[in-house]
């Protein structure tokens, strides 16, 4: 019986592999996050540093909910190598289009594994990755409509200000 508890339970072996790059992408978005709020507190942009702040403390939360998963399929996680991560930026402009080229890659890598759960039958996989598409399409709509907010307000002083005082209130409605 002790052996049978110690086999993996319904995770495709390639499924798992995509699953634990995930993981690291996960993490690498937080720590990319983590940055980009300390720009911007640095800046003056205290809303637009919460805003971050809380989007990598998210990322973080993604990044144990695929571990866990991992963990209770039976299969080994493993903690991701972050690497380096940029701290300067130009403008609050780059950081918001930043953050939407990171959200546009972390849904076609969760694309990615939903496609592979599909062509392996692996079900289970294929449902926990279900909040995964519907957070990436929060996440994703939010980061337009922040650049889309500052397109209407414009990068002057003013339009920066009121920016950063309407950026944590940008929410996508289900």
């Amino acid at each position: 019986m002790k052996d049978l508890m110690r086999q993996k339970i319904a995770v495709d072996q390639k499924v798992a592999d995509l699953l634990i790059k995930q993981i690291q992408i996960e993490s690498k978005s937080s720590a990319n996050y983590l940055a980009m709020a300390g720009w911007c507190s640095m800046q003056g942009y205290e809303n637009s540093a919460d805003f971050f702040f809380e989007q990598s403390n998210e990322e973080r939360e993604h990044m144990l909910k695929i571990y866990k998963f991992l963990a209770d399929m039976g299969i080994q996680p493993k903690v991701a190598e972050v690497g380096a991560v940029e701290h300067d930026y130009a403008s609050l402009r780059e950081i918001f289009e930043t953050s939407l080229e990171m959200e546009i890659a972390v849904t076609e890598s969760i694309n990615e594994i939903m496609a592979t759960c599909k062509k392996v039958n692996d079900f289970r996989t294929e449902r926990f990755l279900n909040w995964f598409i519907d957070e990436q399409l929060e996440e994703e709509y939010i980061a337009r409509r922040a650049i889309e907010l500052m397109d209407l307000l414009g990068e002057d002083q003013k339009g920066l200000f009121m920016f950063d005082e309407r950026v944590k209130s940008i929410s996508y409605e289900k």
